[in-house]
């Protein structure tokens, strides 16, 4: 068992600590469906490699996938709050329904297409390779080691927007800067975890946080424990009833989410009678 399970296990470890911390910016933001879209265009990138039968690993599928993902985090940052009319949500549910469509057509043309849009969806994180846990654990590093040195502006944007403004922060500058690192995270994730996984990652354990703690080191504490206990219970439930990993992994966290807000709810009935 663990030679099949060891660096899955690993990677459930090392990898999410970072989802979970820019999860918080996402819900925060009141754009929860903005990593889902993202992860989606970095898959619509990866469907491209595939029609051209181009190395999945190789950098230039990688460079394929940043680019449609770039491409998404220059259109949220110029539809962002105060600068247009139409809501954002609006703008990034219709960017993953046409990611979505154009991923299928793609993959319609190309062989074995309805196993990577199987692939797409849920990922298969059993199949993690010690290289791919290394490579995007320094990525995750790097990127982590970036939003520490300009946290004040990052959490100021994401937790006080209109206080940025005040004190003249270029605010789509930093919306841009935020969603093209957090598309280079999720580019570099989705292709072992899948768009649902990815999703999950990022917003349920942030979810959680939030229904527990107001604290934001305590609502990363709280992320990062719901993250870790998600992933590796997952792991443990798909390879026990042979179940594909993504997805057992997904609704793990939906079953962690139940059992939270129950928690939160009665927690709050409680200091209501008091």
């Amino acid at each position: 068992m663990w030679e099949v399970m060891f660096w899955p296990i690993v990677a459930c470890v090392l990898l999410p600590w970072l989802l979970v911390y820019l999860g918080l910016h996402v819900v925060q933001r009141g754009i929860i469906f903005i990593d889902i879209a993202m992860a989606q265009m970095a898959a619509l990138g990866i469907c491209v490699a595939v029609l051209f039968r181009l190395e999945l690993e190789s950098w230039t599928t990688f460079g394929i996938a940043l680019a449609f993902t770039l491409s998404g985090a220059g259109i949220f940052s110029v539809t962002g709050k105060r600068t247009s009319q139409i809501p954002q949500e609006a703008v990034i549910g219709i960017s993953y329904v046409v990611a979505a469509a154009a991923a299928v057509l793609l993959l319609s043309r190309a062989a074995q297409g309805d196993e990577e849009i199987k692939n797409m969806l849920v990922g298969n994180i059993l199949l993690v390779t010690p290289r791919e846990v290394w490579e995007r654990f320094a990525l995750f590093a790097a990127v982590g080691i970036f939003h520490f040195l300009f946290r004040r502006n990052f959490l100021l944007v994401s937790f006080n927007r209109d206080g940025a403004y005040q004190k003249g922060l270029r605010v789509r500058w930093w919306d841009f800067l935020f969603y093209a690192v957090f598309g280079l995270v999720v580019t570099s994730f989705v292709r072992i975890a899948g768009v649902l996984l990815v999703f999950s990652y990022l917003i349920v354990p942030a979810v959680c946080g939030i229904n527990l703690a107001r604290k934001t080191a305590d609502r990363l504490l709280i992320g990062w424990c719901i993250a870790l206990l998600g992933g590796i219970a997952g792991l443990f439930l798909s390879y026990w009833w042979d179940l594909p990993s993504g997805a057992a992994i997904v609704c793990t966290f939906g079953g962690l989410l139940v059992l939270v807000s129950l928690v939160a709810l009665c927690r709050n009935r409680m200091q209501r009678a008091r």
